[in-house]
């Protein structure tokens, strides 16, 4: 034993801050963040800006947590948006610690990897899911058990009571097995939530966290049910090659006394009324698991910074990148009085450069942390329309789509600061429409307190938006058989587009793109 653990602190101490290899089920990941209830939150982002964010892969990079609730409270973390002010004061004082405190802080990784099992994440069943009520059968389950173990006591002295046993058995097994498909998640989750106890003791133990006071209490209320729950300890399962013979043998004993069901019933009755302590040991392990996971991350990272949150009215950003591509070219930005039209030919780069921006803006507001020198923002709302499909299901065309994402944007009476990315707007009809529907709909967004962002191929919105937006494109050179790009801001629109510079490259007949050409001049 002692020397699995000295192998195990070693994996941990050589691993840290990797990224993860293990594929990650996000069914479970974000069964905490579904049921998570926030009144705090300024936000909570929806499928949509996940979706146009690639939000799951961006998670893939930050998560460098230990545990499964850890990973479960940092997917709700970023995907919830509020002002974290003294929460961020706690982390980057945990941080600290972590950095000049290296054996304490490999003590922390090992404490938490216990909790690696993905039963784990059913903890949280135990405090956001209702209560399991007790069934009126249930009270022949006591019976039943008495029953069967004077039969077995009987029958050492008259064999035939052991025929009470061979006929109770079949009731005993249905009764066993029909409860165990109804309430498996609360069996999987009670040795966990013994575990987490555990963990949480062992770290109070560390004194790594300045604020131990009241999670002491709800510790010390979790623990007075422990000895009353071991018994669902029994169905972990063991390192050795006994183990299919030990579960036989105790699920065989379960069975016959009807031990689950006694003793779950019991179980569900006294966590009851302590879902909220169950819940602050939750939070403290989970904050602790997200403390260092930022910290992993940071160390892997050749530049980052933690952002400046103001009260102001811009945004700023100095070698801000994606944090998803490698060797991506970093940017600088600042949207204030105006705000931001990117224009660029096809491939140059804008929908990454938005990307970038609402990424950071996670990134900045949840975790304090962004991927650039400087990142100056005000606490925004955060709306994207970047990646829309129609949906044939339901008869939606790709325009109609468009408008519907749009007028859930003007229609939100958020008083606060916004900031809006949209890509490509109204692309789904004609371009005079597009047009003038995309200048219309962008001055009255920037009119009513928004930070708008925009990317479009029209030239044209350039010039009817010159009084709210300032214009700006990313470049590209053209050579004989190839395009490079730049992928540098620049000011202005782009001296020519590159569509038929692309078409001549993959040798259309030399008849179309002459005649392209002409038509274009």
């Amino acid at each position: 034993m002692f020397n699995r653990k000295k192998r195990s602190l070693n994996e941990l101490r050589n691993s840290f801050g990797r990224i993860k290899t293990e594929q990650l089920n996000f069914n479970h990941i974000r069964r905490y963040h579904d049921r998570k209830v926030d009144i705090r939150a300024i936000q909570t982002i929806g499928e949509q800006t996940c979706n146009d964010l690639d939000f799951e892969l961006f998670f893939g990079l930050v998560d460098r947590t230990h545990s499964r609730i850890g990973q479960q409270a940092l997917y709700n973390q970023l995907r919830t948006i509020k002002n974290r002010k003294e929460q961020f004061k706690e982390q980057e004082v945990l941080i600290k610690h972590f950095q000049y405190n290296q054996e304490s802080k490999i003590q922390v990784q090992y404490q938490l990897s216990r909790l690696s099992s993905r039963k784990a994440y059913y903890i949280s069943d135990l405090f956001q899911s209702e209560t399991f009520q007790k069934p009126r059968w249930a009270i022949i389950i006591p019976v039943l058990s008495s029953l069967v173990a004077l039969s077995i006591i009987l029958s050492f002295f008259w064999s035939t009571f052991s025929l009470i046993l061979l006929l109770l058995l079949p009731i005993h097994v249905i009764i066993h097995y029909s409860l165990k498909n109804r309430v498996s998640v609360f069996i999987d989750s009670i040795p966990q939530l013994l575990i987490l106890s555990e963990v949480a003791h062992k770290l109070l133990k560390l004194k790594i966290s300045p604020k131990t006071s009241s999670i002491k209490t709800s510790i010390k209320t979790v623990n007075s049910i422990k000895r009353r729950m071991s018994f669902f300890k029994l169905d972990q399962k063991l390192d050795s090659d006994l183990e299919a013979a030990y579960w036989f043998l105790i699920e065989m004993v379960k069975i016959i006394f009807l031990l689950e069901p006694l003793l779950f019933f019991s179980a569900a009755q006294r966590l009851a009324n302590k879902q909220k302590d169950i819940e602050s040991v939750f939070d403290y392990v989970s904050s602790i698991d997200i403390a260092l996971s930022v910290h992993g991350l940071r160390t892997t990272l050749d530049n980052f910074c933690i952002p400046t949150i103001t009260s102001g009215k811009s945004i700023s950003a100095k070698n801000i990148r994606h944090p998803l591509i490698i060797k991506c070219i970093p940017n600088n930005l600042k949207i204030e009085v105006k705000s931001f039209l990117l224009t660029g030919s096809n491939m140059s780069g804008k929908t990454t450069l938005m990307r970038t921006i609402g990424l950071n803006h996670l990134s900045a507001l949840t975790l304090n942390t962004a991927f650039a020198e400087s990142f100056e923002l005000p606490f925004c709302k955060l709306y994207t329309m970047i990646r829309v499909s129609d949906d044939l299901m339901e008869s939606t065309s790709y325009f109609m789509k468009e408008l519907e994402l749009v007028k859930e944007i003007i229609d939100d009476q958020f008083s606060g600061k916004k900031l809006i990315l949209l890509d490509e707007l109204f692309k789904g009809t004609n371009t005079i429409e597009r047009v003038a529907a995309a200048s219309s709909v962008l001055t009255y967004m920037h009119k009513t307190g928004g930070f708008v962002f925009v990317a479009s191929h029209d030239l044209e919105l350039s010039e009817q938006l010159k009084n709210q937006f300032n214009t700006f494109h990313l470049g590209e050179e053209v050579f004989e058989n190839e395009i490079k790009f730049d992928y540098t801001l620049s000011p202005g629109n782009p001296d020519m587009g590159n569509a038929i510079e692309l078409m001549r490259i993959n040798q259309f007949p030399k008849a179309i793109v002459e005649d392209a050409k002409k038509l274009v001049n």
